[in-house]
């Protein structure tokens, strides 16, 4: 029609197909890091779209104390890939990134936090309660039957021995081992042994012991990616409907 050519892209189209892309992800974690799920989905759908070459880049908002080592494990494992790719990944902490949140924010090539974030709780704590005086008291005899050494250690019904203790210890200092480990390869620039002690820094202080690169928020950040000239896209992994619609 008009002499136009049918198949031609507009003009505007390709000049924002060649413009970097900034994928922005969130991850607000529960004790379980049960978002973990959506965000392999999430981490998937940019790695099969994204271009290292075109300057791309993922924005993930972060918010989360942490959790259980598994899960927070297997949620930084996800943003590993993306640096594997060769994707810069930015992380923006606008509350909280402890303990296992901070496993996660650690793995940023850019790791921001607004003022007044918490960051670190580089630790392993491990809470069991224990109700074996109050059983013995009413005259109920709990019986656990296992077959290996250390099969169980600390329970809520059993008597605690020394022996269970010190196996309890020595297996959270191993935890503790890896859990510095990781944080010293993914920032070098830490005194790990001088931040791996369980404590928290607000804003400014996370800074000063190079917790974080900035201080800034996540609006601040994005905004700064617009006016570079960057094409910013908001990426949710929404799980399809069961049953009729």
């Amino acid at each position: 029609e008009g002499g136009r050519d049918p198949l031609r892209v507009p003009e505007e189209r390709m000049a924002r197909r060649d413009k970097p892309h900034v994928y922005v992800l969130q991850f607000f974690g529960d004790v379980r890091a049960s978002q973990a799920a959506a965000l392999r989905e999430e981490v998937t759908a940019v790695l099969r779209s994204a271009k290292p070459g075109r300057g791309d880049e993922v924005v993930l908002v972060l918010n989360t104390g942490g959790g259980t080592v598994t899960g927070y494990g297997l949620a930084a494992a996800q943003l590993t890939r993306l640096k594997a790719a060769g994707i810069r990944l930015t992380i923006c902490v606008e509350q909280v990134a402890a303990s296992g949140g901070y496993m996660m924010a650690c793995t940023a090539d850019r790791l921001v936090a607004s003022p007044f974030a918490v960051l670190g709780s580089i630790g392993v704590i491990s809470e069991v309660p224990n109700v074996y005086e109050r059983l013995k008291k009413e005259g109920i005899e709990f019986q656990t039957v296992t077959a290996g050494k250390f099969k169980r250690t600390l329970t809520p019904t059993k008597r605690i021995e020394p022996k269970d203790l010190e196996k309890s210890q020595a297996d959270i200092e191993s935890i503790l081992t890896l859990f510095k480990s990781f944080v010293g390869q993914q920032r070098p620039q830490l005194d790990i042994d001088n931040v791996a002690t369980g404590e928290t820094w607000f804003g400014e202080d996370a800074l000063k012991q190079k917790l974080c690169d900035e201080l800034k928020t996540t609006d601040d950040v994005l905004l700064e990616l617009l006016k570079a000239g960057s094409e910013i896209f908001s990426v949710k992994f929404r799980p399809p409907q069961s049953g009729p619609s």
